[in-house]
């Protein structure tokens, strides 16, 4: 999971979106020599494998939060270029400020910094290092187009290729049926095949990645199961592939969905073999998980007792409410803490056992405590269930009663002339112009996931309203 666990002392700890597991990958190694990762306040330094590290110092030490790390191409040098720019002007100069428990007691706020692609400068030097990585990747991929020097064995008949790296990759590719791509689509073709290595020589299929007890047994599976493929969803593989370096934050599924929609615009709208891919929610109290959102809540009302439309209901939540009060409870359980009482524990199983025998289920803290701006932001990066929430705003009995309260008075049509300078629509759009509300709409927001409302103009100025 992308995140450190809390701490316990209560301090949340969590530093960016955690993940539902999915399936294992190995950890991807960077070439060369790695430099170290400097604070941007004290001369506290960490190696880059260990990034996490400096981020939770960064949170606990100096309340800063970096927005979509893992989408900085050169972290070093991203923080050794706000080191430089901390000592010129004040933090608040680039950083957006949020304020924890913003209506509880002042001794218990706390003031947090946020820097993000939100800021002008801060979105340059990221697409500046994304260029100059992107160049590097493009010299060491000529390199290697070049390099006579090329010398390895078949992984799969142990015969020997020397000269260019092509003449193995298409050897693989057609005599044992075992393709990795074009040659020019590949970098770090060394490396890259070192990892393949490795994992055939620890017994490790290739695709689905099973291990089996022996080298017969691990060659007949391939073979029978058509495995002789890698499994394209494991990230360890991205950084061998020139397209996952060609546009920031982009991997090479998203540049590759953008080619097929540019394609389809000439052909033919016939989506009658169209099958969606069915997205699986989680329970908020165990690993169970459902295809449809109607099974996960009655999962969760039949297992647990827990009823998330009665809430909904009961408290009269709004949509950005509900998902800071799903954030929440994920939260606290992923910290071992019982979001009822407050009360932690050693492990996850303890105080979901707690949450059931002390009736703390559908008991929630004031909402003071859950109603956070800090709750925007998912705790699971992947939580289908954020992306089911109800809207009680476009609640179609709310949408009746309130068209049948507010009087409708057409405006006088005799003269256009007159109507066009003294339009109410006309007053508040200047109006709109002068206070300039930033929208922050960024690439980097945490909810470009969930769905879209109806009317995108009111629901951002509503999710403005609600932050500040």
């Amino acid at each position: 999971m992308a995140a450190c666990t809390g701490s316990r002392d209560g301090q949340d700890s969590i530093l960016e979106p955690l993940c539902f597991p999915e399936q294992p990958a190995d950890a991807p190694s960077a070439p060369g020599t790695e430099p170290a990762l400097l604070c941007p306040f004290c001369p506290e330094s960490v190696p880059l494998q260990h990034k996490d590290v400096l981020l939770k110092h960064l949170l606990l030490e100096h309340k800063l939060v970096i927005a979509d790390v893992k989408l900085i191409a050169d972290l070093p040098k991203y923080m050794l270029y706000w080191k430089g720019r901390f000592l010129e002007l004040p933090l608040t100069d680039f950083c957006s400020v949020i304020k924890t428990n913003s209506t509880g007691p002042v001794e218990k706020q706390e003031v947090y910094f946020l820097l993000c692609d939100v800021l002008p400068e801060d979105r340059d030097l990221r697409e500046k290092l994304q260029q100059k990585r992107l160049e590097e990747v493009l010299e060491q991929q000529q390199q290697e187009r070049d390099d006579g020097s090329f010398h390895r064995l078949c992984m799969f008949c142990s015969e020997e290729f020397t000269g260019n790296r092509s003449s193995l990759l298409n050897h693989m590719a057609r005599e044992h049926s075992f393709g990795i791509g074009l040659p020019d689509n590949i970098v770090y073709c060394d490396q890259f095949l070192d990892t393949l290595q490795s994992k055939l020589d620890n017994l490790q299929c290739l695709y689905c990645e099973k291990t089996f007890r022996d080298k017969t047994t691990l060659k007949d599976h391939m073979r029978k199961k058509a495995h002789r493929r890698i499994n394209a969803n494991n990230s360890t593989y991205d950084r061998f592939y020139v397209i996952n370096y060609l546009e920031l934050g982009k991997t090479w599924e998203e540049v590759q969905s953008e080619d097929d929609r540019e394609l389809l615009d000439d052909e033919d709208d016939d989506w009658s073999d169209w099958q969606a891919h069915p997205v699986s929610a989680v329970c908020l109290f165990c690993d169970h998980q459902s295809e449809t959102m109607d099974q996960i809540y009655t999962h969760m009302k039949g297992a647990h007792s827990f009823d998330l439309h009665h809430l909904r209901t009961e408290l009269n939540l709004r949509f950005y409410q509900q998902v800071k009060l799903v954030n929440f409870i994920r939260r606290q359980i992923h910290q071992s803490r019982c979001y009822g009482c407050q009360q932690t524990f050693p492990s996850r199983d303890e105080v979901i056992r707690h949450i059931v025998s002390e009736g703390h289920v559908m008991k929630l803290p004031d909402a003071s405590t859950w109603n956070q701006p800090q709750y925007y932001f998912p705790t699971y990066e992947n939580d289908a269930l954020l992306c089911t929430l109800s809207d009680s705003d476009d609640d179609e009995s709310g949408e009746r009663h309130r068209g049948e309260d507010v009087p409708v008075i057409a405006e006088d049509i005799s003269d256009l002339r007159a109507l066009k300078q003294s339009s109410v629509l006309k007053q508040l759009l200047k109006n709109r112009g002068r206070r300039s509300i930033p929208t922050k709409k960024a690439s980097g927001f945490p909810y470009s996931h969930l769905k879209i409302p109806n009317d995108p103009q009111q629901h951002t100025l509503h999710y403005i309203s609600d932050i500040f």
